[in-house]
């Protein structure tokens, strides 16, 4: 049975998010059952077994995976009335994706730019440096190993500054001093008190002072 626990005992700050009746059963399987679902500022750990729904999970609150009777909110948007105003909160990329394969790193990390009024060129800078990405920036994303390409992809979700950032195995074929590097973002996002991160995966990110546990199951 799914469960969603706060990781402290202060009262719970208002949340960044909102989703009521998440509920998905493809040809009658049960995956996902969450009657209700508050995303707090900071970083919350979507953990479970393999095939338990922590990707779904995360596309349902992309508006990607688009559930009949459910609602999602970022804030005061609503999807269901305002589906560009809710999706320009928020990223999320699917890290299995090849549709932006044919474009230069450069130029996804452009594009992706000019989405986000909150993007932190900064803080690009910064991360193009820390995960070693500029011997490929001027390569198309096929060219790309997937660890490579999984570090681009990761630079523009951090550099964002999107309300709500969607996170889906984020360590995935990582070279060790690019998930220290990730690491050290995320503990800093954890005092957030606007903006929130959402990570699914096996374990827990390590150090990472957790605002929510939402627990799929084993």
């Amino acid at each position: 049975m799914p469960s969603v626990s706060s990781e402290s005992p202060v009262p719970t700050p208002a949340p960044v998010a909102q989703a009521r009746a998440l509920r998905w059963a493809p040809a009658g399987v049960p995956v996902l059952d969450l009657p209700a679902l508050q995303i707090p500022p900071g970083v919350s750990w979507v953990g479970g077994g393999e095939g338990r729904g922590k990707s779904s999970l995360l596309r349902c609150l992309a508006g990607d995976l688009l559930l009949p009777g459910s609602h999602l909110q970022i804030g005061a948007t609503v999807l269901a009335t305002a589906p560009g105003a809710y999706r320009a909160q928020l990223f999320w990329m699917d890290p299995r994706t090849t549709a932006h394969d044919s474009m230069r790193g450069v130029d996804f990390l452009a594009s992706t730019a000019a989405r986000y009024p909150g993007w932190n060129a900064a803080l690009l800078a910064d991360l193009t440096e820390a995960l070693d990405l500029t011997p490929h920036l001027e390569k198309p994303l096929y060219m790309l190993s997937t660890g490579s390409k999984r570090k681009v992809r990761l630079a523009a979700a951090l550099a964002s500054g999107a309300v709500l950032t969607l996170l889906d195995e984020p360590f995935a074929a990582l070279d060790k001093r690019s998930i220290r590097c990730v690491l050290d973002l995320l503990r800093e996002a954890a005092s957030h008190t606007t903006r929130a991160w959402v990570v699914a995966d096996y374990e827990a990110p390590a150090g990472v002072p957790l605002a929510q546990h939402i627990d799929l199951g084993d």
